[in-house]
Protein backbone atom coordinates (compact mmCIF):
# COMPACT_ATOMS: atom_id res chain seq x y z
CA UNK A 1 0.00 0.00 0.00
CA UNK A 2 1.27 3.47 -0.88
CA UNK A 3 1.02 6.45 1.44
CA UNK A 4 -2.65 7.27 1.94
CA UNK A 5 -3.82 10.52 0.40
CA UNK A 6 -6.33 12.99 1.79
CA UNK A 7 -9.08 14.44 -0.41
CA UNK A 8 -7.07 17.40 -1.71
CA UNK A 9 -4.04 15.29 -2.64
CA UNK A 10 -6.19 12.59 -4.19
CA UNK A 11 -8.12 15.00 -6.39
CA UNK A 12 -4.81 16.37 -7.72
CA UNK A 13 -3.69 12.85 -8.65
CA UNK A 14 -3.34 12.05 -12.34
CA UNK A 15 -5.46 8.93 -11.75
CA UNK A 16 -8.40 11.02 -10.54
CA UNK A 17 -8.08 14.48 -12.11
CA UNK A 18 -7.96 13.34 -15.72
CA UNK A 19 -10.01 14.14 -18.78
CA UNK A 20 -10.32 10.57 -20.07
CA UNK A 21 -12.48 9.05 -17.32
CA UNK A 22 -16.10 8.42 -18.30
CA UNK A 23 -15.89 10.91 -21.15
CA UNK A 24 -17.37 9.12 -24.13
CA UNK A 25 -20.43 7.34 -22.73
CA UNK A 26 -23.74 8.18 -24.31
CA UNK A 27 -27.22 7.64 -22.97
CA UNK A 28 -27.99 4.38 -24.78
CA UNK A 29 -26.04 2.01 -27.03
CA UNK A 30 -22.85 -0.02 -26.77
CA UNK A 31 -20.86 2.44 -24.62
CA UNK A 32 -23.64 3.93 -22.57
CA UNK A 33 -25.30 4.55 -19.25
CA UNK A 34 -28.08 2.14 -20.17
CA UNK A 35 -25.57 -0.66 -20.72
CA UNK A 36 -23.54 -0.03 -17.57
CA UNK A 37 -26.50 0.55 -15.24
CA UNK A 38 -28.84 -1.99 -16.80
CA UNK A 39 -31.56 0.56 -17.58
CA UNK A 40 -32.12 3.71 -19.63
CA UNK A 41 -32.32 6.62 -17.15
CA UNK A 42 -34.76 8.66 -19.25
CA UNK A 43 -37.00 5.68 -19.93
CA UNK A 44 -36.97 4.88 -16.22
CA UNK A 45 -37.98 8.42 -15.27
CA UNK A 46 -40.72 8.42 -17.88
CA UNK A 47 -42.10 5.14 -16.56
CA UNK A 48 -42.17 6.37 -12.96
CA UNK A 49 -43.22 9.96 -13.54
CA UNK A 50 -39.90 11.24 -12.23
CA UNK A 51 -38.83 14.76 -13.15
CA UNK A 52 -35.25 15.12 -11.83
CA UNK A 53 -31.94 13.34 -12.42
CA UNK A 54 -28.58 13.91 -10.71
CA UNK A 55 -25.50 12.30 -12.24
CA UNK A 56 -22.33 12.23 -10.14
CA UNK A 57 -18.96 12.03 -11.95
CA UNK A 58 -20.71 12.89 -15.20
CA UNK A 59 -17.57 13.23 -17.32
CA UNK A 60 -18.18 15.31 -20.43
CA UNK A 61 -21.88 15.22 -19.69
CA UNK A 62 -22.55 13.61 -23.05
CA UNK A 63 -25.34 11.34 -21.80
CA UNK A 64 -26.98 14.21 -19.93
CA UNK A 65 -26.86 16.47 -22.97
CA UNK A 66 -28.51 13.75 -25.03
CA UNK A 67 -31.18 13.26 -22.36
CA UNK A 68 -31.92 16.99 -22.02
CA UNK A 69 -33.22 17.19 -25.59
CA UNK A 70 -36.30 15.11 -24.95
CA UNK A 71 -36.65 15.26 -21.17
CA UNK A 72 -38.56 18.19 -19.73
CA UNK A 73 -37.41 17.69 -16.15
CA UNK A 74 -34.32 18.89 -14.29
CA UNK A 75 -30.93 17.31 -14.99
CA UNK A 76 -27.80 18.09 -12.96
CA UNK A 77 -24.33 16.71 -13.63
CA UNK A 78 -21.34 17.07 -11.29
CA UNK A 79 -17.73 16.33 -12.17
CA UNK A 80 -14.33 17.16 -10.71
CA UNK A 81 -12.90 18.26 -14.07
CA UNK A 82 -14.25 21.08 -16.26
CA UNK A 83 -14.19 19.19 -19.55
CA UNK A 84 -17.85 19.27 -20.52
CA UNK A 85 -19.14 19.04 -24.07
CA UNK A 86 -20.87 22.23 -25.28
CA UNK A 87 -24.49 22.42 -24.19
CA UNK A 88 -26.80 23.37 -27.10
CA UNK A 89 -28.80 26.58 -26.70
CA UNK A 90 -32.16 26.32 -25.04
CA UNK A 91 -31.31 23.48 -22.63
CA UNK A 92 -32.29 25.39 -19.49
CA UNK A 93 -33.24 22.10 -17.81
CA UNK A 94 -29.57 21.00 -17.76
CA UNK A 95 -26.86 22.20 -15.37
CA UNK A 96 -23.27 20.91 -15.42
CA UNK A 97 -21.23 21.75 -12.34
CA UNK A 98 -17.54 21.44 -11.47
CA UNK A 99 -17.13 20.33 -7.86
CA UNK A 100 -15.60 17.77 -5.52
CA UNK A 101 -18.08 15.14 -4.38
CA UNK A 102 -16.54 15.40 -0.93
CA UNK A 103 -17.83 18.97 -0.68
CA UNK A 104 -20.74 19.42 -3.10
CA UNK A 105 -24.24 19.79 -1.68
CA UNK A 106 -27.52 19.57 -3.55
CA UNK A 107 -30.18 22.27 -3.42
CA UNK A 108 -33.04 19.79 -3.84
CA UNK A 109 -34.03 16.13 -3.95
CA UNK A 110 -33.86 13.95 -7.08
CA UNK A 111 -35.99 11.13 -8.46
CA UNK A 112 -32.90 9.43 -9.90
CA UNK A 113 -29.26 9.64 -8.83
CA UNK A 114 -26.57 7.80 -10.79
CA UNK A 115 -22.80 7.46 -10.69
CA UNK A 116 -21.46 5.52 -13.68
CA UNK A 117 -17.97 4.17 -12.91
CA UNK A 118 -17.24 7.30 -10.88
CA UNK A 119 -16.91 5.85 -7.38
CA UNK A 120 -13.79 4.00 -8.56
CA UNK A 121 -11.97 7.37 -8.33
CA UNK A 122 -13.51 8.72 -5.11
CA UNK A 123 -11.61 8.58 -1.84
CA UNK A 124 -14.34 8.28 0.79
CA UNK A 125 -16.60 6.04 -1.26
CA UNK A 126 -18.83 5.09 1.67
CA UNK A 127 -19.21 8.70 2.77
CA UNK A 128 -20.27 9.87 -0.69
CA UNK A 129 -22.61 6.90 -0.97
CA UNK A 130 -24.25 7.69 2.37
CA UNK A 131 -24.75 11.34 1.43
CA UNK A 132 -26.03 10.57 -2.07
CA UNK A 133 -28.85 8.25 -1.01
CA UNK A 134 -30.03 10.98 1.35
CA UNK A 135 -30.55 13.27 -1.66
CA UNK A 136 -33.25 11.02 -3.13
CA UNK A 137 -36.84 12.16 -3.35
CA UNK A 138 -39.48 9.85 -1.84
CA UNK A 139 -39.58 6.76 -4.03
CA UNK A 140 -36.38 7.84 -5.81
CA UNK A 141 -33.70 5.49 -7.07
CA UNK A 142 -29.92 5.46 -6.64
CA UNK A 143 -27.74 3.34 -8.93
CA UNK A 144 -23.95 3.23 -9.23
CA UNK A 145 -21.02 1.06 -10.18
CA UNK A 146 -19.00 0.11 -7.10
CA UNK A 147 -16.32 -2.52 -6.59
CA UNK A 148 -16.34 -3.35 -2.89
CA UNK A 149 -12.92 -4.97 -3.33
CA UNK A 150 -11.60 -1.40 -3.35
CA UNK A 151 -13.08 -0.72 0.11
CA UNK A 152 -10.30 -1.85 2.43
CA UNK A 153 -10.13 -2.57 6.14
CA UNK A 154 -13.79 -3.35 6.75
CA UNK A 155 -14.63 -7.02 6.10
CA UNK A 156 -18.29 -7.76 5.56
CA UNK A 157 -19.08 -4.29 4.20
CA UNK A 158 -21.57 -5.68 1.66
CA UNK A 159 -23.58 -7.25 4.49
CA UNK A 160 -23.52 -3.99 6.45
CA UNK A 161 -24.69 -1.97 3.44
CA UNK A 162 -27.52 -4.40 2.78
CA UNK A 163 -28.58 -4.11 6.42
CA UNK A 164 -28.89 -0.34 5.80
CA UNK A 165 -31.38 -0.95 3.00
CA UNK A 166 -29.04 -0.89 -0.01
CA UNK A 167 -28.77 -3.60 -2.63
CA UNK A 168 -25.48 -4.89 -4.01
CA UNK A 169 -24.97 -7.08 -7.07
CA UNK A 170 -21.49 -8.51 -6.54
CA UNK A 171 -21.33 -10.01 -10.04
CA UNK A 172 -22.19 -6.80 -11.88
CA UNK A 173 -20.62 -4.51 -9.25
CA UNK A 174 -23.80 -2.44 -8.95
CA UNK A 175 -25.09 -0.81 -5.80
CA UNK A 176 -28.59 0.57 -5.50
CA UNK A 177 -31.09 2.06 -3.11
CA UNK A 178 -34.72 3.16 -3.02
CA UNK A 179 -34.91 6.32 -1.05
CA UNK A 180 -34.49 8.52 0.57
CA UNK A 181 -32.31 6.62 3.00
CA UNK A 182 -30.52 7.78 6.13
CA UNK A 183 -28.05 5.66 8.04
CA UNK A 184 -24.71 5.76 9.82
CA UNK A 185 -21.84 3.38 9.17
CA UNK A 186 -19.50 2.10 11.90
CA UNK A 187 -16.39 3.08 9.95
CA UNK A 188 -13.87 5.90 9.92
CA UNK A 189 -12.29 6.89 6.62
CA UNK A 190 -8.48 6.80 6.70
CA UNK A 191 -7.42 7.91 3.22
CA UNK A 192 -7.00 6.64 -0.34
CA UNK A 193 -4.36 4.89 -2.41
CA UNK A 194 -4.12 6.12 -6.02
CA UNK A 195 -1.46 3.51 -6.83
CA UNK A 196 -3.82 0.55 -6.42
CA UNK A 197 -3.63 -0.28 -10.14
CA UNK A 198 -6.42 -1.47 -12.44
CA UNK A 199 -9.72 -2.71 -11.06
CA UNK A 200 -12.25 -4.97 -12.81
CA UNK A 201 -12.74 -2.38 -15.57
CA UNK A 202 -9.09 -2.67 -16.58
CA UNK A 203 -8.50 1.02 -15.73
CA UNK A 204 -6.42 2.40 -12.84
CA UNK A 205 -8.61 2.99 -9.81
CA UNK A 206 -8.43 4.14 -6.19
CA UNK A 207 -8.54 1.98 -3.07
CA UNK A 208 -10.28 3.50 -0.05
CA UNK A 209 -9.18 2.61 3.48
CA UNK A 210 -11.38 2.50 6.57
CA UNK A 211 -11.30 1.18 10.10
CA UNK A 212 -13.96 0.43 12.64
CA UNK A 213 -15.06 3.60 14.39
CA UNK A 214 -13.18 4.01 17.65
CA UNK A 215 -10.46 1.60 16.59
CA UNK A 216 -6.76 2.36 16.95
CA UNK A 217 -5.95 1.28 13.38
CA UNK A 218 -3.69 -1.54 14.58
Amino acid sequence: MSRLLDAAALEASSVVANNAMNRERGLVGVNSYARDLGFDPVAYLASTGGSSWLDLCCGRGRALIEASEGFAGRIVGVDLVDFFDPVPPGRSNLRLTVASLHEWQTDGAFDLITCVHGLHYVGDKLGVLRRAVGWLAPGGRFAANLDLASVKGVPGVARVLRSCGLTYDARRKLIGCAGPAAFELPYEYQGADDAAGPNYTGQPAVDSYYRLAGGDGS
